[in-house]
């Protein structure tokens, strides 16, 4: 699979990676022997990347993916966690003695002895202007702790104050066909700054796969279900924050994109990867043939001109007006 590096870390990784948040907790159970099947695939279909969080099954995920790679130490995969989410989301919490722990506590879930990179994970907007912040960060990988550490945002102005900081090596944000806003200033600025961009939400939480309808339900612990109104966090992580009747209608007029011998899902991810600017995309996968299906999107040829001026038009026509102004 095509490598690109991930920005300030100066490590390739594969152009479609794996998010494991549906193998920890939010997307309904997944059994530990499909969640550690769902790795496996991934990995032999060429995959590089696993994003991770310690707040994903409260350390669930992080521990199935060190139990894994603790038995596959040739898969050689670069492993992105974030901490930050399990306390309560005020900037006085984010400090040395906290990053410490929370460090310790993801080292010990993956077995490892220095983390690849740490991520702030959606922090309280001012977190990311403290120095203080960014200072204890740099102890952490002056302690050999960490190596690199980014953030992951849920805004275009929290990334872009990210990115002036010299020492964040990445930034993790939803980019889809849904939310395009990322487009006009952030994957420029990152470029210009030799930051990397972990796309997440790619598929704005299955919308963009195509398989839903109005009358589609979801079980009572997955996101999908109790977070429609940002009830749970914010309202954005869920269908990229377009609300499920407009999302379901704007999928099905993206599906008729999808190119000969390719599926809604893939289409979506090949948009993705082949805006300048994009590292890798992290779609989530609860079984192996959609990390194999996912996977498979490096293989395809690139987007013609015509279907990228119609995802722009469907998005200025159908989404725009919901999410726009807010992320």
């Amino acid at each position: 699979m095509e490598q690109r590096v991930l920005g300030r870390t100066g490590r390739p990784v594969s152009v479609v990676g794996l998010g494991t948040w549906q193998l920890g907790a939010d997307w309904g159970e997944v059994r530990e022997e499909d969640a550690l099947a769902v790795l496996d695939a991934s990995v032999e279909a060429g995959v590089t990347l696993f994003d991770t969080a310690d707040v994903y099954g409260d350390g669930r995920s992080e521990q199935l993916i060190g139990r894994y790679l603790k038995g596959r130490p040739d898969a050689e995969v670069f492993v992105a966690t974030k901490f930050g989410r399990r306390v309560e989301q005020r900037p006085e919490h984010y400090h040395l003695a906290n990053f410490r722990a929370w460090a310790d506590r993801s080292r010990a879930n993956l077995g490892v002895e220095r983390l690849d990179l740490v991520q702030l994970h959606c922090p309280p907007t001012p977190v990311y202007s403290s120095d203080e912040v960014f200072d204890a960060l740099d102890t952490l990988v002056a302690e050999e702790r960490i190596a690199a550490y980014g953030v992951s945002v849920e805004t275009c102005a929290e990334a872009l104050t990210a990115i002036a900081r010299p020492g964040v090596a990445s930034v993790q944000i939803i980019l889809n066909a849904f939310r395009l806003k990322p487009l006009e200033q952030v994957l420029p600025a990152a470029a210009a700054a030799g930051v990397g961009i972990l796309a997440r939400v790619p598929l704005a939480s299955g919308l963009l796969s195509g398989r839903y309808t109005a009358q589609t339900m979801f079980a009572a612990d997955d996101h999908r279900t109790h977070n429609r109104q940002g009830e749970a966090f914010d309202q954005g992580e869920t269908f990229s924050g377009v609300d499920f009747a407009t999302g379901v209608e704007a999928a099905a007029e993206f599906a008729t994109f999808t190119p000969e011998g390719a599926t809604p899902a893939q289409t979506a991810l090949r948009w993705i990867v082949q805006q300048p600017g994009v590292t890798t995309v992290i779609p989530g996968a609860r079984n192996p043939e959609q990390a194999r299906a996912n996977a498979g999107t490096a293989e395809l040829p690139p987007l013609p001109g015509a279907t990228l001026a119609a995802v722009r038009e469907l998005y200025d026509r159908r989404i725009r007006p919901q999410v726009h102004g807010r992320w």
